[in-house]
C-alpha cells in the first residue's frame, strides 16, 4: 500500500468519525447516550456531538404531549350495577431519561395504571354517582395517576372518561324512573296551579264581598243623611206654619190641614187592596185649600226677599 492509499484510508475513517460523533435532535425530540451500555446524558434538540464508537445514542423519547386511548372495560359499581367505560389519557415525559430508564414498556404501563384507577375509582361509587359525577372522576384519576408516573419522568396532564355505558336492561329501568319523576312533577305542577287558581278565586270573593259592604255602608250613610236633612226641612216648615198660625194667617191653617189630608190620602192609596178611592165631598174645598201654600210661599218667600 502506498502512501497516498494510506491517506485516503485516513480521510475516510476521519470523515466516518466526524459522521459517527455528530447526532442532530429533532425538536420535540429527545436522545439518551448510552457509554458502554451505561447511560450518561441526554441529547437535547439540536446539534450534538458524542464520542464515536464509544458512546451510541440509547432512546429516542418524545418529549411532546401524547394521547393513549384507554380500551373499553367493564366496571362493577358500589351498588352492583355493571358498566362498561373507555376513556383517553393525555401524558408527557418531562424527564427523557427516568422514561427511558425506570419503566419498561412505557406505554404498556400508563395504560394499565389507568384501566386498574378506573376500576378503583368507580367502584367506590354508586351509579348515580357515577353518571353525574364524571369530573369528579377524571379528577381523582388524574390526580391518582399522576402521582404514580413522577417516578418514571411521566407528567399526566389529563384524564377523560369518554363513555359510560349501562347494561340494556338498567337504562330502560332508568328511563322509565325518569318518565315516573317527571308525571311526578308534572302532576304536583298541576295541583299547585290548582291551589293557585283557587286561592285567588276566593280572594276575589272576599275583595267583593268587602265591596259589596262598603257600598252599602255608604249607601245607608247618604240615605240616613237625606232623611235628616228631610226631617230639617219639615220641621222647619212645621215651624214656618206654627208661627203663621199664631199669627192667624187663615193660609196657614188651611196648608196645615191640606197637608194633613193628602198624607192620609196616601196612605190610603198606597193599601195593597185599595182598587177604588172615593173622594170626599169636602175634597173640592181641600184642593181649593191648596191655593194657601202658593199664598203662604208667596208671603214667605216675599219676607225673605224684604229681608235679604
Amino acid at each position: 500500500m502506498g502512501f497516498g492509499a494510506f491517506v485516503l484510508v485516513l480521510l475516510v475513517l476521519a470523515i466516518l468519525l466526524v459522521f459517527l460523533s455528530v447526532k442532530p435532535v429533532p425538536q420535540g425530540m429527545e436522545y439518551t447516550v448510552e457509554r458502554f451500555g451505561r447511560y450518561t446524558n441526554t441529547l437535547t434538540p439540536g446539534l450534538n456531538i458524542i464520542m464515536p464508537v464509544i458512546d451510541k445514542i440509547g432512546r429516542k423519547m418524545i418529549m411532546m404531549e401524547q394521547v393513549l386511548d384507554v380500551p373499553s372495560q367493564e366496571v362493577i359499581t358500589k351498588d352492583n350495577a355493571m358498566v362498561t367505560v373507555d376513556g383517553v389519557v393525555f401524558y408527557q415525559v418531562m424527564d427523557a431519561a427516568k422514561a427511558a430508564y425506570e419503566v419498561s414498556k412505557l406505554e404498556w404501563a400508563i395504560l394499565n395504571l389507568v384501566m386498574t384507577n378506573i376500576r378503583t375509582v368507580m367502584g367506590s361509587m354508586d351509579l348515580d354517582e357515577l353518571l353525574s359525577r364524571r369530573d369528579d372522576i377524571n379528577a381523582r384519576l388524574l390526580t391518582v395517576v399522576d402521582d404514580a408516573t413522577t417516578p418514571w419522568g411521566i407528567k399526566a396532564t389529563r384524564i377523560e372518561i369518554k363513555d359510560i355505558a349501562p347494561p340494556k336492561d338498567l337504562v330502560e329501568a332508568m328511563g322509565k324512573q325518569m318518565k315516573a319523576e317527571r308525571l311526578k312533577r308534572a302532576s304536583i305542577l298541576e295541583a299547585e296551579g290548582l291551589r293557585q287558581s283557587e286561592i285567588l278565586r276566593a280572594e276575589g270573593a272576599q275583595q267583593a264581598a268587602v265591596l259589596e259592604a262598603e257600598g252599602r255602608k255608604e249607601a245607608a250613610y247618604r240615605d240616613a243623611d237625606a232623611r235628616e236633612r228631610l226631617a230639617q226641612a219639615e220641621a222647619r216648615a212645621t215651624l214656618m206654619v206654627s208661627e203663621a198660625i199664631g199669627k192667624g194667617d187663615l193660609n196657614a191653617i188651611n196648608y196645615f190641614i191640606a197637608q194633613k189630608y193628602i198624607d192620609a190620602l196616601q196612605k190610603v192609596a198606597s193599601a195593597e187592596n185599595a182598587k177604588l178611592i172615593f173622594m170626599p165631598l169636602e175634597a173640592s174645598s181641600v184642593i181649593g185649600a191648596l191655593g194657601g201654600i202658593g199664598e203662604l210661599a208667596k208671603e214667605a218667600l216675599g219676607k225673605n226677599t224684604k229681608g235679604a
